[in-house]
Parts: structure tokens; sequence; C-alpha cells
């Protein structure tokens, strides 16, 4: 009887390890467009949400007839003994230091949260109230509503989370092409109306689609709503002293609003020249809890505000503390650049070499002069960058951008 042997084809090792390198040759070609595809639905993402955010200021301006003020809230005289500057912090009352945001909430999908803001608080359910109406200073973490972090708010490619912010904003006020002003606005140091002086350092200086304590409506933006921007992206702080979300402190007030923007960049070993996205040594970053986006609810310039001074994702550089006087351009987590909403409701992506002009131009402000391109009613300084954050300077904007 004759056996036959069967044959059994299999693979060798040398063909098995042929294979295993192809498919590691593949996964490595695809896991950058995995990762590229992954970006692009978070930036999409962070799109629809600024979407959302301009169809909410419509209709906000449909129910008023002007967009909601960035700097609103209550006061309290008696904060601190009498002493009612705009730094007091206070239980009573949040001082006018309300961002755009709270007064968007109902119009956001965040009716709930409004109510709870409105009217008064009983936060530890002891039967008295611990909050009035409009909460407390919004950097104050036992009132939850200033703590809670709002989805439509925050950017997915945004991974800042937690302690010591308190509820986080990716989106901020635009106040337009200077710094001289922006941590007064319309009122004076001790929050008072009226002030003839300030009210005229307002009018030189405050060009953006928001201004700090004022009213402003579409028929204010008189380069039209679809030339001038809105809104723009911050990148919050993940305290690892990135240039774009800390700043640091004791900063020449001078120097930086009146004399020259890129007063920070130009100091000798500030900036990591290994790491230029990163401080090195300076005067000491400011205190954890002054982070860039750290507090949505908080009308300060360094918390959900920004101007079109340097381009985007440039430095952070603010006068002694967070509410002083800002060079503070908007920031994202993408590459290349960041979004900004245009008055008008479109989203637009801003690449960080947009043509900005003189960035170490002084700041067009009351005291400014024609021989330094910055006196009151000046074309911005700032080139197309600085002409978009402007409301009301007749600037013609040919380029696309």
């Amino acid at each position: 009887m004759m056996l036959f042997r069967r044959n059994r084809s299999a693979f060798t090792l040398v063909e098995l390890l042929v294979v295993i390198a192809i498919i590691g040759v593949l996964v490595g070609l695809l896991l950058p467009a995995v990762q590229a595809a992954r970006e692009a639905a978070r930036r999409m993402s962070c799109s629809n949400n600024f979407k959302q955010l301009g169809l909410a200021i419509h209709n906000y301006h449909s129910a008023y007839n002007q967009l909601p003020i960035h700097g609103a809230g209550t006061y309290d005289p008696t904060v601190n003994g009498g002493d009612t500057s705009w730094w007091r912090a206070s239980n009573k009352a949040n001082q006018y230091n309300l961002s755009c945001m709270v007064g968007l909430l109902p119009f956001m999908e965040q009716q709930a949260l409004w109510e709870v803001i409105s009217n008064p608080n009983d936060y530890n359910n002891d039967g008295t109230v611990d909050y009035q109406a409009m909460g407390p200073s919004p950097n104050t973490a036992n009132y939850a509503p200033w703590a809670t972090e709002i989805a439509g708010l925050r950017c997915p490619s945004d991974p800042g989370t937690g302690l010591p912010a308190l509820g986080r904003t990716n989106y901020a006020a635009s106040h337009g092409d200077s710094a001289d002003n922006l941590w007064l606005g319309t009122l004076n140091g001790t929050l008072q109306p009226n002030d003839s002086a300030r009210l005229q350092a307002s009018r030189a200086a405050d060009r953006g689609v928001f201004v700090l304590h004022g009213k402003t409506g579409f028929r204010d933006v008189l380069d039209g709503t679809a030339n001038t921007i809105c809104m723009g992206e911050i990148a919050t702080d993940l305290g690892d002293k990135d240039v774009r979300t800390i700043s640091p402190s004791g900063v020449n007030k001078g120097n930086l609003a009146s004399t020259n923007p890129l007063y920070c960049r130009q100091q000798p070993n500030w900036i990591d020249p290994a790491r230029p996205k990163f401080w090195l040594s300076v005067p000491g970053p400011t205190s954890a809890v002054n982070g860039r986006g750290y507090v949505w609810a908080s009308a300060h310039t360094a918390m959900s505000a920004f101007n079109t001074i340097l381009p985007p994702n440039s430095e952070l550089c603010v006068t002694q503390n967070y509410q002083d006087m800002n060079i503070a351009p908007p920031s994202s987590r993408h590459q290349g650049g960041c979004h900004v909403l245009m008055t008008d409701g479109a989203v637009k992506f801003i690449t960080d070499s947009i043509e900005a002009g003189n960035s170490s131009n002084p700041v067009v402000f009351q005291g400014g002069t024609a021989a330094n391109n910055n006196q009151p009613g000046a074309k911005s300084p700032y080139g197309l960058w600085g002409s978009l954050g402007t409301r009301a300077s007749r600037e013609t904007i040919s380029t696309e951008f």
C-alpha cells in the first residue's frame, strides 16, 4: 500500500516578518492621517461652536437692539470699607465684571444656568441667601455657575481642565486694536459712570465691537459687519509658561501701551530661545489663577477678551496683573492660526502670518500723535489685522483673509 504525503502550504518565517514590516509601514503612514482627520473634526466642531455664538449674538441684538455688554452686572458701593476700585472682589455684587457670555446664556441653550445666575442663591442650602441675583465677583469659587464648564464655550482641541481655573472659555470678545483703555472702558477706577475724562479716553481707544462697560450695537459697526471681527478664539493656560496663555508681571505700563507692544518679546532672556513659545526667565508669570481663559464669566481682558495688535498666537503681555493694560492676541491649539467670528456671523480661520503692519508702533490712544501714527481716529497701525478689529475707522479691506 502506497502512502502519499500531503503538502501543506504555510508562510515561512521570512515571509511573516516581511508582512509584519509592511503592516507596520502602512500603520505608520496612516496614523498621521488619522490624527489629522481627528484634528480636522475638532476644528470643525470649534467652528460650529462659534457659529452658535454668532447666532446667539444676533438673537440677543434682535431682542434688545444692542450687543450684550462686556463688563455688565451689579455694584456694591460698600466693598472693602468703601474702596470700590475695579479690582476689589465682592460677595454682594460682581462689580460690573461680567463677560458678554453671561448675557448670552438664554440665547445659547443655557436657560437653566441663566435662571440660577439671575436669581438669589443659597449655595449651601442653609436657608440663607449667600449671593444676590447676578452673583458675586466672577472669581468666587463657591458660586457654582462661575465654576461651570459650558461645552459651547470650549474648543475640543484645547485640553485645559480643572483647577486653578474655574469655568474655562476658549472664546473671547474683540476690543479692537488698542490696549490703552482695556482695564477701565467707560468707567473710571472706582466704577463711577459719567466721568468726562474717562469717556474721552474710551472714545479714543476703545475701537472694537465690544467696549468694556459700554453699550454697542450693529449700528456702530460703520466698517461693515462682514469686515469687522466680533469675537476670537483663545487657548486656555495649562500651567506650562506658554507665552500665549500667561504673562510676566511687573511690565512697565508706559512701555507696553503707549510706546511698544513688542516690549515683552524684546526683553533679554524672557523668552526661551530654544522654545520660543515659552517663557524662560521673567519677573514671575502672574499668579496661577490668572491664566488665559480661566473664568468664562469674567470681563477682564486676560480671561475673556483680546485685541488685534499682535497677530494670532503671539505672546500675552500685561502690565502688573491680568486686569490691567493688555497686549492680548487671540490664540488656539489649532495649527497655524485661530478662528474668529465676524460681526455678520461668519466664522473665518485667521493664520498667524496675516499682514499686521508695524507691531512696534504705539497703540492708538487719547494722547497719541500724528508723528507716531496713533492719534485718535487714526488708521490702524497694525495693517489688515488691526483694521479687522476696528468697527469705525473707515478702512477699506480689499484682500481675502
